[in-house]
């Protein structure tokens, strides 16, 4: 192991180094956490990649509401999963708004249609 290999831990509580540990314990540490002690601000870590689907937030959501069901999650856990849950409400609702959008033209387009063929049958 080397130096390079060794990578600081970071103590919570006074937010300093304690000691250096391996650098695969460390991201398996991070890995585990949902927040970056490397964030300035405390902020989340990135949960991931955006979800590919209405279909997968879906599913991802329900995911999220058994755990936070089952009152196992700790603070810091329920905190992320609220938030992450937060995020994919959001994108569920884009995505339904986006829908809503395009069904509202298709019936616009099958109105003006009807108008028209309406009309040519009039002359």
């Amino acid at each position: 192991m080397t130096d390079e290999d060794l990578q600081p831990a970071l103590d919570t509580d006074t937010a300093g180094p304690v000691e250096p540990v391996p650098a695969d314990s460390a991201q398996a540490g991070a890995e585990s956490s949902a927040t970056d002690p490397g964030s300035p601000t405390g902020d989340p870590a990135p949960t991931g990649p955006p979800p590919d689907s209405y279909e997968s937030a879906a599913q991802r959501l329900e995911e999220i509401i058994k755990r936070l069901d089952s009152g196992t999650a700790g603070l810091r856990e329920t905190l992320d999963l609220v938030k992450e849950g937060r995020t994919l409400v959001d994108y569920c609702a884009a995505e339904l708004e986006a829908v809503g959008k395009g069904l509202e033209e298709l019936r616009l387009d099958e109105l003006i249609a009807r108008l028209e063929s309406n009309g040519e049958r009039s002359s």
